[in-house]
């Protein structure tokens, strides 16, 4: 799948998610850096040297874009509560993996579904907004369209 063409994709108002790379200008690679554009970042692939800076709010979540076991399915749902509450907040927030389609996109529909939006809705928004690439992982849109709390309790009781 390609890169991106741009490091991130505001979602709704003050909501964003993306990678840690994309598509310059030229065509080539770049690195999507963050420094002080976000009040809260959320990242589920942390890569090195990617920011943000010093003084920023930073949660790290690292989850595989596959299978997710109750533990990790719990910890996508802290960081998308955490998202909508910084969000009601009026803080501007980034949740971003590696490209910034599927992990990234999974917390930023399950904000949005928080704050009231259906798992369609969300789903669509994201596309929408991010990139016609974004959540096209399957099972991540089954979690969605299933409850991710409810997705949480079906695999913990097959762990």
């Amino acid at each position: 799948m390609p890169a991106p063409d741009s490091p991130w994709s505001e979602i709704v108002p003050g909501l964003w998610m993306g990678g840690h790379e994309f598509q310059g200008p030229a065509g080539q690679l770049e690195f999507a850096v963050v420094r002080d554009e976000f009040d809260l970042v959320l990242t589920l692939l942390r890569l090195p040297g990617h920011g943000p800076d010093e003084g920023v709010e930073h949660h790290v979540w690292p989850i595989p874009d596959g299978p997710l076991d109750g533990t990790q399915l719990a910890g996508v749902i802290r960081l998308a509560q955490t998202a909508a509450e910084a969000l009601e907040q009026g803080r501007r927030v980034l949740v971003r993996c590696y490209h910034g389609y599927n992990r990234s996109g999974l917390v930023v529909a399950h904000a949005l579904i928080r704050s009231g939006r259906s798992a369609e809705e969300a789903i669509r928004l994201v596309r929408t907004r991010r990139s016609h690439w974004a959540l096209h992982n399957d099972l991540f849109v089954a979690y969605l369209r299933a409850g991710l709390p409810t997705a949480r309790l079906l695999e913990e009781l097959t762990e």
